[in-house]
């Protein structure tokens, strides 16, 4: 590899992607000196190439390996070495890498200081952010507790933003050593989840009353009892449920009737034990009828599904406006119209709102690919007016639009464009600040995984990039997603426009092949996949 080109002191990030982006174009126009300086670096490529080729080639000609380690020297010159340290961090985390993630720490001691929020950024990377992780092996997946001690020890300060999704995703482990650590405020919520019993005796004065520095801010007596009740389910401490629930009942006199006339207190420990994924204060009964529903949804059983919400009316009323966007977003996610439907049918407060409540369900169509659900969530919620939605529904009119006479993109005001205008997107697809190359991805993304195939090559050619890290949860690729779900149409337009099919996902580290074969169990879509990757590799005649 000979450099050819020499980084300047301050380079910009956004000039180096053009630099690429323009190398990409000339090569593919046959235009020479850029087809000489892709031959020095890469002796075995073909046309058309790849943005991802482009990159690789001018990161070679800085004397750098790979684009990567180009972007983060750029980013260290340009001033962003904090932001680039944070990275590296989350990166040691992702990959579990305990040394690599001491060596930033000794170098970079503020990677923990709270004035910079490195705590609580690098403690909640190591948390499993949405998975349920109530078994062994899943934990062992999703968390990273030696990382999680190595910070503590550094000096990060635990906060509820950390403990929070640890109790969530029952990941027991972590909750230990967090407990163990004395990290953890001694919140009867927290006692109970860790099964604790002189903990939790220890929140009660002699009388029986709760004790005040007991509950979490904001919470009352009988909201605090029922958090706990439902955290030691999550953690399966029927001990601690048991006793917490008789003093739920004591204090909610229907709550005691509901649970008696249902098959008694014992029985409905062990369901909520075996059964219960809930974690927000709610009270057990609203917790238990909500499992049955959503179970209802998973199992596609519409008939039982109606039958609860018409034994349970108090469901459809203002005060559960929560329990119906939980419902209309579990059935959006998982592509069942006919839920919605029956939902929306028995009139619920939810459609009488002067203004719609916050909810994923409108994100939910789009990314999982189930934009035919929007005639019906539309009726609650509008579709957001830019370049991303406009492509999940395949409206190249609209989507031609954010594009100026050359062709580039004229986005405006960034932040009304989704996911620069939503941080929990962008955290879960570690993109820091959001960018209108940021926009551009996710806008292709949604139009492949809605089939709109004419809208996804218009915005390849506008400068979206195929090989995009972008996925529904973490970083992987679309072809990830697509091949996951058994999109063939989608699966082959991206192979046919060449994705790279050796990409992988961050946790796993698997391609989407090995998404196909394991976690979808397709085999068929594996081979295909393996077979593509097979027919690039054979030598050109």
């Amino acid at each position: 590899m000979v450099a050819l080109k020499i980084l300047p002191p301050r380079p910009s990030l956004e000039s180096i992607r053009k630099e690429a982006k323009s190398l990409a174009r000339d090569i593919n126009t046959g235009h020479a000196a850029a087809l000489a300086r892709v031959r020095a670096q890469l002796s075995d490529s073909e046309t058309p190439l790849t943005l991802r080729e482009a990159q690789l080639v001018l990161a070679r000609e800085y004397g750098f390996a790979g684009w990567h380690l180009l972007k983060e020297e750029v980013m260290r010159r340009e001033d962003k070495g904090l932001e680039w340290t944070f990275t590296e961090a989350e990166r040691a985390i992702q990959h579990n890498d305990v040394e690599r993630l001491r060596q930033l720490l000794t170098e970079h001691p503020d990677l923990v200081d709270a004035r910079t929020g490195g705590n609580e950024r690098l403690l909640k990377a190591t948390t499993s952010f949405a998975m349920d992780c109530r078994t062994p092996e899943k934990e062992r997946i999703y968390t990273r507790p030696e990382c999680t001690k190595l910070l503590i020890d550094a000096g990060a300060a635990v906060t509820s933003t950390v403990w929070t999704p640890v109790i969530r995703s029952g990941s027991a482990e972590m909750l230990r050593l967090l407990w163990s650590e004395g990290t953890l405020p001694p919140f009867l919520p927290i006692a109970a989840a860790v099964g604790d019993m002189n903990a939790v005796n220890a929140c009660f004065e002699e009388s029986g009353t709760l004790r005040a520095d007991a509950r979490p801010d904001g919470l009352d007596e009988i909201s605090t009892l029922d958090l706990g009740f439902l955290n030691a389910c999550r953690f399966r401490h029927k001990p601690v449920a048991s006793f917490l629930l008789d003093r739920c009942a004591a204090l909610d006199e229907e709550l005691r009737t509901q649970v008696d006339a249902w098959r008694g207190r014992a029985a409905f420990v062990d369901y909520m034990c075996e059964h219960n994924l809930w974690f927000t204060p709610t009270s057990p009964w609203r917790a238990f009828v909500m499992r049955q529903l959503t179970d209802q949804i998973d199992s596609d059983n519409l008939p039982s599904y109606t039958q609860w919400l018409r034994s349970q009316t108090w469901l459809l009323g203002e005060s559960c406006i929560d329990c119906q966007v939980e419902l209309l977003e579990r059935a959006t996610w998982t592509n069942h119209g006919p839920f919605i439907e029956q939902l929306l049918d028995l009139d619920p407060a939810i459609l009488h709102r002067s203004a719609p409540p916050e909810s994923q369900a409108i994100e939910f169509a789009f990314e999982f690919g189930n934009t035919r659900l929007l005639p019906l969530l539309t009726r609650i919620w509008p579709v957001p007016d830019d370049l991303p939605h406009a492509a999940g529904v395949g409206d190249l009119a609209r989507v031609a639009r954010w594009f100026d006479s050359l062709g580039q993109p004229a986005l405006g005001d960034l932040k009304k464009h989704y996911p620069v205008n939503n941080p929990g997107k962008l955290e879960r697809m570690h993109w820091g600040k959001g960018n209108k190359h940021h926009v551009l991805d996710v806008a292709f993304a949604w139009a492949c995984m809605n089939n709109h195939f004419e809208v996804a090559a218009f915005l390849l050619e506008h400068g979206a990039n195929i090989n995009t890290n972008w996925s529904t949860h973490e970083p992987a690729s679309i072809l990830h997603e697509v091949a996951f779900r058994n999109n063939w149409e989608a699966t082959r337009f991206l192979v046919d426009h060449g994705i790279d099919l050796n990409l992988r996902d961050s946790r796993y580290q698997a391609t989407a092949a090995g998404w196909a074969y394991n976690a979808a169990q397709n085999k068929q879509m594996a081979e295909f996949l393996i077979q593509a990757q097979e027919q690039r590799d054979k030598p050109s005649n």
